[in-house]
C-alpha cells in the first residue's frame, strides 16, 4: 500500500502562523521567488491595489511585503462568490547572504509587484583567466 505524499512549505506555514498570532493580516498574496545569475527576485500578485498601499521593508536579511487592499461594497450588492481578498496582508522572505540589501529595486506594473535583489558582486560567478 502506498501512502499519499504531502508537500509542506515551512515558510508559508510560519507566515500563516504569525499572521494568526499577530492578527495583522487577513490574507497573503500569491508570490513567486526565483534567481538568475545576477539577481534574486520576489514577485507578488496584487491586482487592483494602489502602489501607495504597499510597503516593502528590508531588515536583518528578511524582506517583508505589507499592505492593505481596501474594498468598498456598494449598497444592495449580493455576492455569489467572493474570492478576491481584501484587508491587510503580509509576506516575509528570508534572503540569502549573497543578496545585496543596498541595491534593492521595486516596480509595480499590471498588478504585479516585482522586487529585484541583486547579488553582491563578490558572490557572482566570474571567469578566471589562466596566466
Amino acid at each position: 500500500m502506498t501512502l499519499p505524499t504531502y508537500s509542506f512549505d515551512v515558510d508559508q506555514f510560519l507566515n500563516e502562523a504569525l499572521r494568526a498570532v499577530n492578527g495583522e493580516a487577513s490574507w497573503a498574496p500569491a508570490c513567486n521567488t526565483f534567481e538568475d545569475q545576477q539577481t534574486f527576485w520576489v514577485q507578488a500578485a496584487l491586482p487592483g491595489m494602489d502602489r501607495k498601499d504597499i510597503e516593502i521593508v528590508m531588515e536583518d536579511g528578511v524582506l517583508t511585503l505589507k499592505g492593505e487592499r481596501k474594498e468598498e461594497v456598494p449598497q444592495g450588492r449580493t455576492y455569489f462568490t467572493h474570492e478576491i481578498n481584501s484587508g491587510k496582508f503580509t509576506r516575509s522572505f528570508r534572503l540569502p547572504d549573497t543578496a545585496d540589501p543596498n541595491r534593492v529595486v521595486a516596480t509595480y506594473k499590471d498588478g504585479v509587484l516585482s522586487v529585484e535583489l541583486p547579488k553582491r558582486e563578490e558572490t557572482k560567478p566570474r571567469k578566471i583567466t589562466i596566466g
